[in-house]
């Protein structure tokens, strides 16, 4: 089981999956060349909820299908700090409206 921790630290935002650098999937959408942030509605956590989708589910066309769901009912509402583990995100798939 896979997870995800995201940070934000006197030297910025820091997401990692299994303690790595989550790739934030600029190869699959460009939302924003600005990293990744969470707490609210917009391009950085539109990235990010893609790339935790595109990293979980593997399959970059249902990430994206699944990134306007998931970023409103699930990385706006991160705090400060947060960790999920792949079966967080399956389970909040169904939640977001999403599956």
């Amino acid at each position: 089981m896979k997870r995800y921790v995201g940070d934000r630290t006197i030297d910025g935002v820091k997401v990692t999956v299994d303690g790595a650098p989550l790739d934030p999937c600029t190869s699959v959408v460009e939302y924003t060349r600005n990293g990744f942030e969470w707490s609210y509605e917009g391009p950085e956590p539109r990235q990010l909820a893609l790339a935790l989708l595109v990293d979980h589910l593997g399959d970059a066309e249902a990430a994206k299908r699944a990134v306007e769901p998931f970023m409103r009912t699930v990385v706006a509402n991160f705090g400060n700090e947060w960790e999920m583990t792949s079966a967080d995100i399956e389970a909040a798939l169904p939640a977001a409206g999403a599956r």
